[in-house]
């Protein structure tokens, strides 16, 4: 389990500083999920994944995901609570003044990300875990 924490921590490295190029971590199948959200939607594959995150990142400036605790449970899968800040494009809404904690949950194999989880709701991604009821 050490290599998955080491493998998402790494990940977040570059994203708590805007740099969401890197791309090596991800399996070529990887599916990438935003369970809800503004835009709940699901990209397969690496292009998909690349292209759904150009999408998303392409409506805010700034836009940066802060670790807060990483959990590391059974099956390969990682979760990371996280807060997030960003200002919206057009609307100059500050995100992390309206719903600043979600969490990500990561599927590792193979030391590459299968598939990738995105939660704007923390309660949401803890249920979908098993870790709240």
């Amino acid at each position: 389990m050490s290599e998955n924490l080491d493998l998402v921590r790494s990940i977040y490295t570059d994203w708590e500083r805007g740099d969401f190029s890197r791309t090596e971590w991800a399996h070529r199948d990887v599916e990438l999920v935003w369970a809800d959200g503004p835009s709940p939607t699901t990209w397969s594959g690496l292009r998909g994944a690349e292209a759904g995150w150009r999408e998303f990142l392409g409506t805010w400036q700034d836009y940066r995901v802060h670790p807060e605790d990483y959990l590391a449970l059974h099956g390969g899968r990682v979760l990371v609570l996280v807060r997030f800040t960003a200002r919206g494009k057009v609307s100059g809404l500050e995100v992390g003044e309206s719903h600043p904690k979600g969490a990500n949950m990561f599927q590792i194999r193979d030391r590459l990300v299968r598939r990738l989880v995105l939660y704007w709701d923390r309660d949401h991604a803890l249920a979908d875990a098993g870790l709240k009821e």
